[in-house]
């Protein structure tokens, strides 16, 4: 088993552990270490049988860790290229996710969409489950092919109300409130669960690698891929839905007293509180499931059931 998988096994077994863990991880400066201090911070934990044999160690060992995490990918170990890191997805999904709110045209909704969806797409197919197999060794052309897909209906359907409100010129009260107060939240939440499902489908088509506790693969099953794709599809909706959602509802309240009298410090409350709620629900969001996912023998396929006694078997879930 993958050291970053090892780990994730003994330090996060419950929400607030994976938290405080995805905290460390998130540590943008972690996107300033080289390939050099990557690769000896691997090599460190590849000869160290044991992560707590001092203070010192303890301490080198525990940030080799975070690096690792942060930075290699834990079934193919190739280092992930740098703005698909996960400590860079807060830096580049902010300002999308700031231009996608904007009380924008249709067209101009659609374009942040779109570079939005785009990233968070490329995202998932490096950070997703890399045990899959294709018999025909297309599965690359066929994830790219489907994401360029989904991101194109994803950032349509996020812009469709509004396509629809300007092209038929409906500007009355309550469209306007449906339109631009209640549709948003959902629909982006929505739309970044099934852009995760779309470019993550050879996952629960193909299936992915299981392993026991020690770490010997045991098959391949599609039962854990479409396990693992859910719980990564949920989080990634209730991430972004609750950052369009709460933010809304405190603008509301926000106009409603009128705490902010200009529309430049309503742009700017907006933008601080989408911050806020982004910061905090990213952890939160990606430590909702253990990363090195667990499934029960009893719900794999019969091949698998043959091959051993454990009762939990182990796999990555991706990110």
């Amino acid at each position: 088993m993958d050291a970053n998988l090892r780990l994730w096994r003994a330090e996060g077994p419950s929400f607030w552990q994976r938290l405080l863990l995805w905290a460390d991880v998130l540590d943008p400066l972690h996107l300033l270490k080289s390939a050099d201090e990557i690769r000896k911070a691997r090599l460190l934990l590849e000869n160290s049988e044991k992560t707590q044999s001092g203070p010192i160690q303890n301490h080198e060992t525990k940030q080799a860790f975070l690096l690792s995490l942060a930075s290699v990918h834990p079934d193919t170990g190739k280092i992930i290229p740098v703005f698909f890191r996960a400590p860079a997805f807060l830096p580049v999904t902010l300002p999308l996710v700031i231009s996608s709110s904007l009380q924008l045209q249709a067209k101009q909704i659609f374009l942040c969409q779109f570079a939005f969806h785009a990233y968070t797409t490329g995202f998932t197919l490096l950070n997703g489950n890399g045990t899959t197999k294709d018999e025909e060794n297309s599965l690359h052309q066929k994830q790219v092919l489907v994401g360029v897909g989904a991101v194109s209906y994803a950032a349509l359907l996020g812009a469709f109300p509004f396509i629809f409100m300007d092209r038929y010129t409906l500007k009355s009260p309550v469209t306007h409130l449906i339109v631009k107060r209640l549709l948003p939240a959902p629909l982006f939440g929505l739309m970044s669960a099934f852009t995760v499902v779309a470019v993550r489908s050879p996952e629960f088509e193909n299936g992915i690698e299981v392993m026991d506790r020690n770490g010997k693969v045991l098959g391949v099953s599609q039962k854990a891929g479409e396990k693992a794709v859910k719980e990564t599809a949920l989080s990634r909706g209730i991430l972004f839905g609750t950052t369009f959602f709460l933010p809304a509802v405190l603008m509301h309240f926000v106009e409603r007293v009128n705490t902010a009298r200009t529309p430049r410090a309503l742009a700017s409350v907006k933008m601080l509180t989408i911050t806020a709620v982004l910061v905090g629900m990213l952890p939160a969001s990606l430590g909702m499931f253990p990363q090195c996912g667990e499934i029960k023998r009893e719900d794999l396929e019969a091949e698998i059931l043959s091959s051993t006694e454990e009762t939990v078997l182990f796999y990555n879930r991706g990110i």
